[in-house]
């Protein structure tokens, strides 16, 4: 395309795309986008997928008492409002968000991988949406059974 430009008589300049794209801004309509293609509705507000990604706000990010029983045990999501509000501060939140490690499924390490003005609007998003709520049940051990719904997350065995 740039040969065509030349002939053309046009002055083309390559410009790397991280040189034109915009940084995004650190806000909590930005932090509403980071839940959304971060995944975290999926797991940590009730009735999002069975809406086909409608959020509810008196159910955001609060967490289920629906679990995900596995070979570790049983967990549960968090009730996210109630993480952030734990934390006592935005940079104390991004700071969790930057250490932080648990129990399957969640994928911890890919909330590692956000950068901090994504962990900064996934705050502000968080507590932007009010009050709190209740927190998620407690997680049960692989040698317990839990008395709340779950997905089961069995294993296949491996051949010998």
């Amino acid at each position: 395309m740039r040969w065509i430009a030349l002939l053309a008589g046009v002055s083309v300049v390559a410009m790397p795309l991280a040189a034109t794209a915009q940084a995004p801004e650190v806000s909590a309509e930005y932090g509403r986008h980071v839940a959304i293609i971060g995944g975290c509705h999926d797991c940590h507000t009730a009735n999002y997928n069975e809406t086909e990604g409608e959020i509810d706000p008196d159910l955001a990010l609060k967490g289920t008492a629906i679990g995900w029983r596995g070979p570790w045990g049983t967990t549960y999501p968090k009730n996210l409002l109630i993480t952030a509000r734990d934390q006592g501060s935005e940079d104390a939140f991004v700071q969790f968000l930057g250490d932080f490690r648990t129990r399957p499924p969640m994928p911890w390490y890919n909330i590692h991988a956000m950068t901090e003005t994504d962990k900064r609007a996934l705050y502000q998003y968080i507590v932007s949406l009010g009050d709190p709520g209740d927190p998620e049940p407690a997680y049960v051990p692989p040698d317990q059974e839990p008395v709340t719904p779950y997905y089961p997350i069995v294993p296949p065995a491996m051949p010998q």
